[in-house]
């Protein structure tokens, strides 16, 4: 009988890899959700200050029409996802959550504006936000989400340079919800796959 051969994981070579990853190896151990998380905002800003670590060519080229996310590794211990993305000038997320996974992001290349929303209110499929907090993140600089504060948006204000972000994840994120604006404030939930784009 023959068996049926195990999916083969995302792991991009790139210099420096193996010692980021030892490095998110060490900070996901260190206990609940928010001292994780905590560990990887440092690991990741050391990390981008490491002149070792270059991430892949690729993550630089932005795609038209969206931004671009790159799954780069995937630990078959922990089980959390390493993804790059690429934002084009203006190019940006709508409001959105991360399906109950925490995350922490780095600005390897750029400034990128990050909202952070609290939900206010919810009626059925409709739902309310307020904005909480906004910044400017450049290179450099990272930041965490932990649900259920994930509500969020992203956005490349930028009218000519590209940004680039790294993304540690809890799990495999391959869908989230967005929330498109309707009317008198109110946002409605669509539920959406999330594709990757090439690493070649």
């Amino acid at each position: 009988m023959i068996q049926p051969q195990a999916a083969t994981l995302p792991d991009v070579a790139f210099p420096g890899r193996d010692r980021l990853i030892a490095a998110f190896d060490a900070a996901v151990q260190c206990g609940d959700g928010h001292a994780v998380t905590a560990a990887l905002r440092d690991a990741m800003c050391e990390a981008i200050r490491d002149p070792v670590v270059q991430l892949p060519g690729c993550v630089h080229t932005p795609v038209d029409g969206h931004y671009a996310r790159r799954e780069l590794y995937r630990s078959p211990v922990h089980g959390y996802s390493l993804v790059a993305m690429t934002w084009g000038p203006g190019q940006g997320t709508p409001i959105h959550d991360h399906d109950g996974l925490w995350c922490v992001e780095g600005i390897w290349r750029g400034t990128l504006e990050i909202t952070q929303y609290a939900l206010l209110e919810r009626d059925a499929a409709r739902f309310r936000f307020l904005a909480t907090t906004g910044m400017q993140a450049g290179a450099g600089s990272a930041g965490s989400l932990i649900p259920p504060h994930e509500y969020h948006t992203i956005r490349n204000a930028s009218p000519a340079t590209v940004a680039v972000s790294l993304h540690v994840y809890e799990a495999p994120i391959q869908r989230c919800a967005r929330f498109d604006p309707i009317r008198d404030g109110w946002y409605r939930r669509i539920d959406s796959t999330l594709p990757a784009d090439t690493t070649a």
